[in-house]
């Protein structure tokens, strides 16, 4: 399945890019937004795009190899200042963070990132770290799971899911994404797992992937640097897709503001059209804001 980039349009518009802008694609993914970042600034602009998933780094150097305006670095945007030091993008005109996940995470990487497949639990955004979604599930206490499931899920089952996936390892371990729903749905009522928008296992599996990859710590860490790497007058731009990136995201800039380090653009989150979510309806949930450094 191709991925579709969210808010295409409106990314473009904000970050209100010219010929030769410097500009930093720190989620690349497969290009979405990159290949209409890097129309726009053509002929003289460069686009420096960080992936951090060494596979889809991989298929993005393949289909990006011929075009000389693009540097791709395989990394994590937690050291967004470090790469844009290393490859001289400080002072860059614009900076784009999109945090939703790459649709080819659900449908083809076979890591478990998605409960509609029966997968390995792994859930890993870098293969080289240790830590999985199997390792949580199997070894972490009762409380730990629990925190987990309450703070980066939301979920409001989060002591009965964790009592049940307790008891479903003492059987055996859990080490696939069908175990795992077998215990959520154990653990929470009938009304919960029928006639609802989200499947009952949406917010465990959330969270799980969030502890895995450190996302709200890896956020906050690249946020604190956007005006390190920004030139004034610089555009930032962030697409979150749940409600504590967004929080993230607005209160960091919130204290920017405050600072006078940046204005911010969008008074209220963009959201993406009726008819954008018809396309796409991953689309949903996204919200956009936007500052400009000062």
């Amino acid at each position: 399945m191709e991925h579709i980039p969210v808010l295409l349009n409106e990314v473009i518009q904000y970050l209100n890019l010219k010929p030769s802008d410097k500009v930093i694609d720190a989620t690349f993914s497969s290009g979405g937004h990159g290949e209409k970042i890097l129309e726009k600034i053509k002929p003289n602009g460069k686009l420096l795009a960080i992936e951090l998933d060494a596979e889809l780094f991989n298929k993005a150097k393949e289909g990006f190899l011929k075009i000389n305006q693009i540097i791709l670095v395989n990394g994590n945007y937690r050291n967004l200042k470090k790469i844009a030091q290393e490859n001289n993008f400080i002072e860059a005109d614009g900076v784009l963070l999109d945090l939703g996940l790459s649709s080819w995470h659900f449908e083809g990487s076979k890591r478990g990132f998605t409960f509609q497949k029966d997968e390995s639990l792994d859930m890993r955004f870098w293969q080289g770290q240790e830590l999985t979604a199997r390792e949580i599930i199997n070894q972490w206490s009762p409380q730990e799971i629990e925190k987990v499931l309450k703070e980066y899920g939301e979920e409001k089952f989060a002591r009965q899911i964790s009592k049940a996936i307790i008891e479903a390892r003492k059987q055996k371990p859990i080490i696939s994404t069908f175990q795992l729903v077998e215990a959520i749905k154990n653990a929470v009522p009938f009304w919960y797992q029928k006639g609802r928008r989200l499947h009952f296992a949406t917010k465990t599996f959330q969270a799980l992937r969030i502890a895995v990859n450190d996302e709200l710590g890896n956020l906050k860490s690249v946020l604190g640097q956007f005006p390190e790497v920004l030139k004034k007058g610089g555009r930032g731009a962030v697409i979150s897709f749940h409600s504590l990136e967004d929080r993230i995201v607005k209160q960091a800039f919130k204290e920017f503001k405050k600072a006078g380090i940046a204005e911010i653009l969008t008074k209220k989150p963009i959201r993406p059209s009726e008819g954008e979510i018809a396309g796409n309806p991953r689309a949903r949930s996204a919200k956009m804001r936007v500052i400009e450094t000062i």
